[in-house]
């Protein structure tokens, strides 16, 4: 491997790092992360707290995007993880193995009980594709609809889906994708046809705003759906394994999907998979094509046994039931904050999975910024970016959630007072 002038680095040399990642990933990162007040080293992570390489404390407040549901580093994960590297390698992705058989087991006692198949991937948007594929192979036909505000990853089927300003910049991607407008039945109703492959749709859509679905529209769509013959396609990767204050989101709205999309939490971000799971009616087109999405990591037997442990560590614990009473404890909490602070518009979501809204979007950056300087590390929505999204660790105690609300309170106040609300 040619060596660069990087050569070695001092352990906490930010300012190296940051100039070595300018020239080795671009100035865009490096530019966005310091006007964003996010230039900082993630050293030590613990629990709900990550530390920076002066040794300050933050709440992660952004877990990567809802993966460490367990927390950051969970000490029964990490073993699991030495475990199977003592045990195990990688596997033959072709190849069968204990490893695997064991997951999808324990997968098909932990979804809901119409979910029997499932196919193991490595990043999210390629769980999604691979539920496309599906779906076009299945009823064969092409079409995909799905909702306006949806995201759904960054390869070639989800960002076709999502609501993404950014792919405009690749020219034309997927072909015979269309959207519809979300919660509006009439518009449905007149969309979804024989010509549809699948509904793609994300109940609480994390990234805009954490707005929600409507029940009655939900029932809407999947009457149609059966009506025509068109798949359900539920996006869980942030939703699910908890986060709401269920296991899956769709446990709210009582409604099965023909396929579900989960994501990294199935691992609690020590070792990367996602996947998708699928009713056995689905399942029988790989009967007849077993290998119609297969990649040298799909379901890799050392992330196989780690996400074994991990859904036994989520049963044992039930994280959902603490993410049900913090978020409602939390949300109270914040319904006053916003009594008191005119950017702060409106709070939506369920459990801990939260959104800020705020009459701007400066006004939600430089809300982000103040977090982070009082302690709690907060991201904007990728989709409305007038949001603020707040998705801590599911372990989160009532100290933590305190000392979180402490944090935003003081975020909120320096907002108005160094008069840094955009009208």
């Amino acid at each position: 491997m040619k060596n660069t002038s990087l050569g070695p680095i001092k352990k906490f040399d930010k300012q190296r790092y940051l100039s070595e990642a300018e020239k080795l990933f671009g100035k865009g990162i490096v530019h966005w992360l310091s006007e964003n007040s996010l230039d900082f080293l993630e050293e030590k992570r613990e629990g709900v707290f990550l530390y920076d390489e002066n040794g300050n404390q933050y709440i992660d407040g952004y877990s990567s995007a809802g993966t460490y549901n367990l927390g950051r580093r969970h000490f029964k994960v990490q073993e699991s993880l030495k475990k199977a590297i003592n045990i195990t390698d990688q596997g033959n992705f072709i190849a069968m193995s204990g490893e695997k058989a064991l997951l999808a087991e324990k997968l098909a006692d932990f979804f809901p009980n119409t979910i029997e198949g499932f196919l193991f991937s490595v990043v999210r948007g390629e769980a999604m594709d691979a539920a496309c594929k599906l779906a076009r192979g299945f009823t064969g036909r092409s079409e995909l609809m799905t909702v306006d505000g949806g995201w759904y990853g960054q390869t070639g089927f989800a960002l076709s889906l999502s609501e993404n300003e950014i792919k405009k910049k690749f020219g034309n991607l997927i072909p015979d994708t269309r959207t519809i407008p979300f919660n509006d039945q009439n518009a449905a109703s007149k969309a979804i046809s024989k010509k549809t492959a699948a509904v793609i749709i994300e109940l609480i859509q994390t990234e805009n705003g954490c707005r929600e679905v409507d029940q009655a529209y939900l029932k809407n769509i999947r009457s149609l759906c059966d009506t025509h013959g068109v798949l359900l396609i539920i996006d869980e990767t942030q939703t699910g394994f908890g986060r709401t204050g269920a296991k899956f989101s769709c446990d709210h709205f009582d409604i099965l999907p023909d396929i579900i999309v989960f994501g990294e939490a199935i691992s609690s971000g020590l070792f990367p998979m996602c996947g998708m799971g699928f009713t056995s009616r689905v399942k029988k087109f790989f009967d007849e094509h077993p290998l119609i999405h297969m990649h040298t990591f799909g379901g890799h037997d050392i992330g196989c046994v780690v996400a074994s442990d991990t859904l036994e560590i989520y049963e044992k614990m039930q994280p959902w039931n603490n993410a049900k009473h913090q978020g409602k404890r939390f949300r109270n909490m914040l319904e006053k904050l916003k009594t008191n602070y005119e950017p702060l518009i409106k709070i939506q979501g369920q459990g801990l999975l939260l959104s800020l809204i705020f009459s701007a979007k400066e006004q939600a950056r430089q809300f982000c910024i103040q977090a982070k300087n009082n302690g709690v590390i907060l991201l904007q929505g990728e989709v409305e970016s007038k949001s603020v999204i707040i998705r801590p660790p599911l372990t989160i105690s009532d100290e933590e959630i305190d000392m979180m609300t402490k944090a935003i309170e003081v975020a909120l106040k320096n907002l108005q007072l160094e008069n840094k609300v955009i009208l």
